[in-house]
């Protein structure tokens, strides 16, 4: 029997991300061409059904004007990019996502999509991610959405925000395992040559691509020891010591120029670092706990949960040496 066809239309405007698209049609494609009957349709829509010129100069055929959509849609996904506010403050393209919303069976936003769909109001009283450079800016606009800056997507009911960029290829891969089950899903990712599968609630950041370091002289002088020294006595005294001044201006800095006090930014640091240890070596637990500063394995592992959403021993399972080769070997488990 010939499985239903599932609609999915993406949204696009001037300035979009081709990656945001692409990470989303690509999937569903390879989707369709490794299942027994996946049924994805994929269409590009616009306004008036225009070109869609891409941030990075290249320009899309639209293959639907977004006025003239009907639904049931299956899923409607709005792309992100450097032309998010625009689209966001066009209140013709927010009638019509607000239109079509309620039509498909679920919504779904790439990196600074989630702008439109926050602007249009379907995010109101839900939890959402977006690209971690905007999210402070999409929280200050819109006070009504929780965003949380950490994961790599968020899934609230039927509606589904996804980090930056490549983050898309992430959702995507768990919608389809939603459709169709692991399976399909694992075979898609390897397909694709991409990881089997990132957990949403892995951090966007590692300690490789954080902000630029803070401006104050005095502060990045800190944070530069903090991050070489993991395994040292941080606690603000003794740092504040070390840099002869008191415990009050020190956290004032942390707090005005990192926007949190000494503490949680040291035990950001350690986890991020564990994680990256975790992923990389098959250093034991105990180790790794000790070289990034934690007492024992138990307060890893509670900084772990705080910070992730999931174990350290859940997260190497996942992410950890020999899982890509694992789940590319032609003999994997599918």
């Amino acid at each position: 029997m010939t499985a239903p066809t599932r609609q999915v239309v993406i949204i696009g405007y001037d300035q979009c991300e081709l990656l945001d698209i692409a990470c989303v049609s690509d999937t569903l494609d390879a989707a369709n061409r490794l299942g027994a009957d996946p049924g994805y349709r994929i269409r590009l829509a616009s306004a008036q059904a225009r070109p869609v010129r891409s941030a990075g100069g290249l320009a899309l055929v639209s293959q639907a004007a977004v006025e003239k959509l009907r639904g049931p849609l299956d899923t409607l996904v709005i792309a992100g990019g450097p032309g998010h506010l625009d689209a966001a403050a066009d209140p013709s393209l927010l009638e019509q996502v607000r239109r079509l919303a309620p039509m498909s069976r679920r919504v779904a936003s790439v990196c600074t999509g989630a702008s439109v769909l926050a602007a249009a109001g379907l995010l109101d009283g839900r939890r959402a991610t977006t690209h971690w450079a905007y999210a402070r800016k999409l929280a200050d606009r819109h006070p009504e959405v929780t965003v949380d800056p950490r994961p790599l997507y968020v899934i609230d009911g039927e509606v589904c925000t996804s980090a930056g960029v490549t983050s898309a290829l992430d959702l995507t891969l768990a919608l389809v395992e939603d459709d169709h089950g692991p399976d399909l899903a694992r075979s898609v990712a390897r397909w694709l040559v991409t990881y089997m599968q990132r957990p949403g609630n892995q951090a966007q950041l590692s300690p490789y691509v954080k902000d630029a370091p803070p401006a104050h002289r005095l502060l990045r002088q800190v944070v530069r020891y903090i991050t070489s020294h993991l395994d040292a006595d941080l606690s603000t005294a003794a740092l504040a010591a070390r840099n002869d001044v008191s415990e009050r201006h020190l956290s004032r800095l942390f707090l005005d120029q990192l926007g949190e006090p000494p503490a949680r930014y040291i035990r950001t640091a350690r986890t991020e670092a564990a994680a990256t240890l975790l992923t990389s070596t098959a250093l034991p637990l105990t180790a790794v706990a000790r070289r990034c500063g934690f007492r024992s394995t138990e307060t890893l592992r509670q900084a772990f949960l705080a910070h992730y959403g999931t174990t350290p021993s859940a997260h190497r399972t996942a992410l950890g040496p020999g899982t890509a080769h694992q789940a590319h070997s032609p003999n994997a488990s599918r």
